[in-house]
């Protein structure tokens, strides 16, 4: 059931109506923290489903990983937009460094920075009754050079390990000592990594952590209706986790409702624009979660530093809802896929081949039987990182379940997943079922059948293409592994999904020049409109 709430209490100020080509619409200004599909228009889409009009600014504005965006640009562009929006969903990332990967490898110095962070008061003088909702990244610890995906400092290619093993000792020196072994091994890592490496790694950290207190103090005067820092991939001892512990004390005068420290950070997109048309709509959406049996809720995922029933509850507070204890009430039942023995495996792992595993027909048995009760069904397929679980997607296709869901998520990492189901599961209660297939479509497309199948196949094929290009770098493979990539997805579409005119004629890009993330668009896809 959806609680209506006073405006008061959800921070939101009355708002009149937009117009937009004679069409009665509401506005709202969105500013990813970069330009890749899951971030941008992928978010975005899922608002536009429901008949908002959600303003984004122009790629060549938003940063990607070579172009590291262009942060005055974009204070310009806010404050251009601004001035008829209903609600505005920011990414203090872009604004303060010109993206995520900005974040990671910008030259500015700290005093730039915080006058960029400052910046947040004039807008609100100029915009008093705009509700604004910021989401930034705590800095995220790459396990080692690979992990880092080209996206830090060239040398954390060579001392990527050191540096995360470094953190993860100065973490649990502080948290609970460290043993006579540890403390020499962290000399050790002090003296093999270069000073100046090591030295510029913690230089641009404390520059973010600097910035995200800035951001919290903002939070504290009302500058923000809601401000939520996501701990970027990380793991229970690291520089990360260290840092989101110091600055969720900052924060702990702030409710919940104003202010959330939490994991993941590339679904925080979609949380906050889910909590801004839940506050237009004076709604608080309820959701019950249910587990996988096993581990269940005390599953520690993969990138994440804590249960993810502790992810799930923070994710519910950003988007503006509340957890229920009964599937009856909810507006949104979010069932978990997880593994049994607790555990989070790479979507590209021999073990995810389609056959059944230890409690996959429990959890299709599950979803059937909430489905068939007429539950609001939404999945967070997290047994798997980077990439659907094959063997729970065959049961689900073999039981005509589908398109029977109202979300699935299973791209990336756990968080990622539980968080993008929360915010789309909520916002599709309102939508006509063909919006909500199409939505689902686009998760299916990516997540099981690129990232999960086709990416894993193509992958092992490259060096049979021409010209030079790996996976992280596919340069002169590009067009190669493009066309490769729409045959096997076309395979996979005539095997697994049912037959749509729309997917007769799909295209693939690889926006990013890697193979990590596709932007799959066919005859039915809807670009987002851009405003320069």
């Amino acid at each position: 059931m959806l609680v209506m709430v006073s405006m008061v209490m959800l921070g939101a100020m009355p708002q009149g109506q937009a117009r937009h080509k004679d069409v009665q619409v509401e506005k709202i200004l969105y500013i990813p923290h970069d330009n890749r599909p899951i971030s941008d228009k992928q978010t975005a889409e899922v608002a536009e489903k429901l008949g908002y009009e959600v303003i984004v600014p122009p790629d060549e504005l938003l940063g990607n990983r070579e172009d590291l965006g262009h942060p005055g640009a974009l204070w310009d562009w806010l404050t251009v937009h601004s001035a008829d929006a209903k609600a505005a969903v920011i990414s203090s990332d872009s604004l303060l460094y010109g993206s995520l990967v900005g974040s990671r490898k910008h030259e500015y110095s700290k005093e730039e920075v915080l006058e960029r962070a400052a910046k947040f008061k004039q807008f609100r003088k100029e915009n008093p009754k705009l509700p604004v909702y910021v989401f930034g990244s705590i800095m995220r610890t790459p396990r080692n050079g690979e992990a880092s995906g080209h996206e830090e400092p060239a040398y954390y290619r060579n001392y990527g390990a050191d540096i995360f093993r470094y953190t993860v000792l100065e973490d649990k020196e502080e948290v609970e000592g460290l043993s006579r072994r540890e403390q020499k091994e962290k000399a050790f890592l002090t003296e093999l990594i270069p000073r100046k490496d090591l030295q510029d790694w913690l230089g641009r950290r404390e520059k973010n952590f600097a910035a995200n207190k800035e951001l919290i103090n903002l939070s504290r005067k009302k500058v923000f209706d809601y401000l939520a820092l996501g701990r970027d991939d990380n793991a229970p001892y690291s520089r990360t986790h260290l840092e989101s512990r110091h600055l969720a004390e900052a924060g702990k005068d702030l409710d919940k409702t104003r202010f959330q420290a939490m994991a993941g950070i590339d679904e925080t997109g979609i949380l906050l624009l889910t909590r801004a048309i839940n506050n237009l709509k004076k709604e608080v959406p309820f959701v019950y979660t249910k587990y996988n049996w096993g581990r269940g809720e005390f599953t520690v995922p993969a990138y994440s530093d804590e249960k993810i029933s502790a992810s799930i509850a923070s994710a519910i507070t950003a988007a503006g809802g509340m957890p229920v204890t009964s599937p009856e009430r909810a507006d949104l039942v979010l069932m978990v896929n997880t593994n049994p023995n607790g555990k989070t495996y790479e979507a590209n792992d021999r073990s995810n081949d389609g056959d059944d595993r230890e409690g996959t027909k429990y959890f299709a048995d599950l979803v059937s039987e909430y489905v068939d009760k007429g539950y609001p069904v939404g999945i967070a397929d997290i047994a798997y990182a980077n990439g659907s679980d094959n063997a729970l997607m065959e049961e689900l296709k073999k039981r005509s379940l589908l398109f029977k869901l109202k979300a699935y998520a299973g791209w990336n990492t756990p968080t990622n997943s539980t968080g993008f189901a929360i915010g789309e599961g909520m916002l599709t209660q309102k939508m006509k079922r063909a919006d909500v297939d199409a939505l689902l479509l686009t998760r299916y497309l990516d997540d099981w059948a690129y990232q999960a199948n086709v990416r894993n196949t193509i992958a092992r094929q490259l060096s049979w293409l021409r010209g030079d290009g790996v996976y992280g770098s596919l340069d002169a493979k590009k067009e190669a592994v493009s066309q490769r990539t729409q045959t096997m997805l076309r395979r996979f579409i005539d095997s697994n999904l049912p037959h749509l005119t729309t997917l007769e004629d799909i295209e693939v890009y690889f926006p990013w020049n890697r193979m990590f993330e596709a932007d799959i668009r066919h005859s039915e896809h809807k670009e987002i409109h851009f405003f320069k």
